[in-house]
């Protein structure tokens, strides 16, 4: 597992794989902002796009809808999660529910905004189910659900992909030794579970959800392709108006993209402070609560409040998913009818024929993404455990980098160094910007099943004259089996949901499914689009269906290694 010996080669890897583009990117974005880009004719420093950004209609509009679309999104989603964490975990619910978050959580985020499109549209599924017998409507009524100038659509798509996020990040983060006691610590005392949860459980944990929940605040905040398919149009939120921008045909509007994409780290910036100070506030107010030393037994009202969202979520979804699968195959489907008059599989075909070159790239992208970001994280954990400890911490602040970071914050600049280095708009560029985001997704999955795992294995087949390489390949390997392909698995959902990434870096020329679905998620082909965003689902969905499967047939003469329950 070591390179010429040396344990940091991995460490590098991972600071040459994640910071130098960053770094650059954001460079490449400075510059330009500042009125400098000479391979577009611009050689003086000038404040001069910031000036045509600050005049643009609509941009206090777009950064306000930017901001407050994200920041509520990523509050609420955390609330959820926390509420219903508080009030059932544990429980028989807890667990049942918990099984239906995580194919949730697999679903991409283009994916995920059409079907939702499709179920609250005025002539969506929902208005569909109640007319006309209630309604009396004939026709979709005229309102305006989807692309509302207050965000609300698109509010609700956030909160639908993050809950499953965060609740995951929980989940891990409730995995630690003395959790369980903890728990039983408060009940001895006479506090109530939600109490327990809230003043004694969630301190201990919640320095492992904060960066975590930072990087859900960065991407709501700039988040392009549910904001293109569910967001306000009159105006756009910021960063779907940079991307127009960029790639207006008048090239000098790309120097007020780039400033207007330092705005976006400023906006991305202010929500995080914003946080935390409630955060604070909130940390006040359980201190508070604590020190009074109420017991908070009557808990009913808040575990309703954590269990009907989380229901809501899961339900939703669910008929998301079954709406791309009906669209898919719908020949006629007219309103009000709830389901589809008419099936053909005749236009499916044509569909995934024409589809063909996009799911290539796509299956290409993401299987090389996956296997490059899961070995690297196997790599570096291998040798993260004979490093110190603050070694550790430092890395992985820089892991977490890119997820801190608005993606136009720096893809802009990354794009021009690609373009000056001769290889912006091919498949390799598109591989490495997908790296920077997919590696430290697959650090956080597989990282806490590695520091689970029992040390006295490796101990004991060192005792034996084992080397380092021996015990990861016959000993850890093959009990983390299931763990890693789960990691890949994540990974290739990560690198499928990709738009920004693609868009920018390919530089229009390589094509895959996610950046196909938002283009058509606009269109009037509704059957086009639902088919793409189920094969944007269906190719996580076949990773986590090997991850499952493979480890059961590998380990089919291991009782202990099956999974349980």
């Amino acid at each position: 597992m070591r390179a010429n010996g040396n344990p940091d080669v991995p460490s590098v890897l991972t600071v040459l794989l994640l910071a130098v583009p960053v770094l650059a990117g954001l460079a490449g974005t400075a510059l330009p902002a500042f009125g400098y880009l000479p391979v577009l004719g611009f050689e003086t420093l000038s404040l001069e796009p910031f000036h045509q950004l600050f005049a643009e209609p609509g941009l206090t509009r777009s950064v306000s809808l930017s901001l407050g679309t994200g920041l509520t999104a990523s509050i609420v989603s955390l609330v959820i999660v926390l509420l219903f964490t508080a009030g059932w975990y544990g429980t028989r619910t807890f667990r049942r529910l918990s099984r239906f978050l995580s194919p949730i959580l697999s679903i991409p985020h283009a994916a995920a905004a059409i079907g939702l499109a499709f179920l609250i549209a005025p002539s969506g599924f929902l208005v569909r189910f109640i007319s006309p017998w209630a309604t009396g409507w004939t026709r979709p009524p005229d309102v305006l659900i989807l692309n509302d100038p207050y965000g609300l659509a698109m509010t609700l798509g956030l909160v639908a992909k993050e809950v499953p996020f965060l609740f995951l990040i929980t989940m891990a983060a409730l995995n630690r030794p003395h959790i369980q006691n903890y728990f039983k610590a408060g009940t001895s005392l006479g506090y109530g579970r939600m109490a327990t949860f809230f003043l004694v459980v969630l301190p201990q944990i919640y320095p492992l959800i904060r960066l975590p929940m930072l990087a859900v605040i960065a991407y709501a905040t700039s988040v392009v392709d549910v904001a293109e398919i569910l967001g306000p149009t009159t105006p756009r939120p910021l960063a779907p108006r940079l991307i127009i921008w960029m790639n207006d045909p008048d090239l000098a509007m790309r120097l007020m993209a780039s400033a207007g994409a330092l705005l976006q780290l400023f906006v991305s910036a202010a929500a995080i402070f914003a946080f935390l100070v409630l955060e604070r506030i909130a940390e006040t107010c359980l201190r508070q609560q604590f020190v009074m030393g109420r017991r908070h037994q009557r808990e009913k009202v808040g575990q309703l409040a954590g269990l009907i969202p989380m229901l809501s979520i899961i339900v939703l979804m669910a008929l998301a998913i079954a709406l791309l699968v009906l669209w898919s195959g719908a020949k006629s489907w007219w309103f009000p009818a709830t389901l589809p008059q008419n099936f053909s599989l005749t236009q499916v075909i044509k569909a995934v024929l024409m589809a063909g070159p996009a799911l290539t790239s796509t299956l290409l992208i993401a299987s090389a993404a996956a296997v490059i970001a899961t070995g690297m994280t196997l790599w570096l954990l291998e040798a993260r455990s004979y490093r110190n400890k603050r070694d550790s911490r430092r890395l992985k602040t820089l892991i977490f980098l890119p997820l801190l970071l608005p993606q136009v914050g720096f893809l802009f600049g990354l794009q021009m160094f690609f373009l000056v280095a001769g290889i912006g708009g091919t498949i390799g560029a598109v591989l490495l910007a997908h790296l920077v985001f997919v590696f430290p997704y697959a650090f956080l999955s597989l990282s806490d099943p590695w520091n689970r795992l029992d040390p006295r294995f490796a101990k004991a087949a060192t005792s034996l004259g084992a080397s380092r390489v021996q015990i990861f390949w016959q000993i850890q390997l093959p009990l983390l089996l299931r763990p890693v392909l789960v990691t890949f698995a994540i990974a290739v959902a990560i690198s499928v949901g990709q738009y920004l990434p693609t868009l920018m870096i390919g530089a229009g020329r390589i094509e895959t499914i996610t950046t196909e679905s938002v283009a058509l998620a606009s269109g009037g082909n509704r059957q086009i689009a639902a088919l793409y965003g189920l094969l944007q689902l269906l190719i996580p969905l076949a990773a986590f269906t090997l991850a499952a499967v493979v480890p059961s047939v590998v380990h089919s003469n291991r009782s202990a290694m099956q999974l349980k329950g």
